[in-house]
């Protein structure tokens, strides 16, 4: 990965004005405590207008059965997101983005099935820029209905840049795209000149 440096004395602030340049951080594994820096030589985003929902997941959303809400179980969906045999998320990183939720700069998405959570996401904001960082699902079609209704809270609130640090095919499916470095940063930095508003903790429009 480009632009690698390893460090262990993060600070959310350092993370902020990490994601403000462009760059994120990631570790080798939830049992390695350091921490990478990664600028991509290609980068994934998700044009927020452009979100392809398929006729089976729109018909999954109408039948009514699942709900949706933000920043309800923060360390929920982190915890969700990490709960796989290969993560990148380890202690201080959960440590980290925890404490940016509370600042209010780290969100979650969840959906829930009754009381149970089977889907969700979280990430960070920065002017009209969300940072996606992870997602989960426990359910069919669980992160994309918690993709769905990201991108849709994202674009009422009038952000633009939907950044999904890589291009996996299961994002490509949903309309995710790749673009160059150079891309990236010209759309950071308009979207950094911008003030768009996360809502507060409650329940979304699924």
């Amino acid at each position: 990965m480009a632009g690698d440096q390893h460090n262990t004395g993060l600070t959310p602030d350092h993370l902020l004005a990490g994601y403000a340049a462009g760059i994120f951080p990631m570790s080798e594994g939830r049992n390695d405590p350091e921490i990478f820096w990664v600028d991509p030589k290609r980068r994934g985003v998700l044009p927020i207008d452009s979100f392809h929902i398929s006729r089976s997941l729109a018909r999954r959303i109408r039948r009514g059965t699942y709900r949706a809400t933000c920043d309800v179980d923060f360390l929920g969906v982190v915890a969700a997101c990490a709960d796989r045999p290969e993560t990148w998320i380890n202690a201080p990183i959960t440590k980290l983005y925890h404490e940016l939720h509370l600042r209010g700069r780290a969100h979650s998405v969840e959906i829930w099935n009754g009381e149970k959570l089977i889907g969700g996401t979280y990430g960070v904001t920065l002017g009209r820029a969300w940072f996606g960082e992870s997602m989960f699902s426990r359910q069919v079609d669980g992160s994309k209905m918690a993709l769905a209704c990201l991108t849709s809270t994202l674009h009422k609130a009038g952000f633009t840049l939907f950044d999904t640090q890589f291009l996996t095919p299961h994002l490509a499916s949903l309309g995710a795209i790749e673009i160059s470095r150079s891309a990236y940063h010209a759309q950071l930095q308009n979207a950094l000149a911008g003030v768009a508003r996360f809502p507060h903790s409650g329940t979304l429009t699924l």
